[in-house]
């Protein structure tokens, strides 16, 4: 059985490097970009999650979840911030999950195994 595929997107390459680590040591497959743009040139197909930090210059985490729905409705995604923000919350509804940096590696791990698990339901 080929393994889950997380896309994950952020422009801070040490969040992303350990984020890669992260999920690829929970038995997942990763794709990562530094950018929205990036992402978007590479296109979802073959992925089963996002990923994807809210702040970024250009297409930013609201933009690549708008998309995404677009695509694929069903995509689990999850939002991850450095910010502190009310309005960003309010503005994450119809997403599986959003994290605010650091959390917990355990608790993204458990939300992206359950995100999946509904899907399959």
């Amino acid at each position: 059985m080929n393994k889950p595929v997380v896309a994950i997107v952020d422009d801070d390459p040490r969040v992303l490097a350990s984020l890669v680590e992260l999920l690829e040591s929970g038995g997942y497959g990763t794709r990562s970009f530094l950018s929205g743009e990036a992402l978007l040139a590479s296109g979802l197909e073959g992925v089963d999650v996002l990923i994807t930090d809210i702040g970024m210059p250009g297409a930013d985490g609201f933009e690549l979840r708008d998309l995404a729905r677009q695509t694929n409705p069903q995509l689990p995604i999850f939002l991850i911030t450095g910010r502190h923000e009310i309005a960003d919350q309010q503005r994450a509804r119809g997403i599986d999950g959003f994290l605010r940096k650091p959390f917990d590696g355990h608790t993204l791990l458990a939300a992206v195994r359950k995100a999946l698990d509904d899907r399959q339901c």
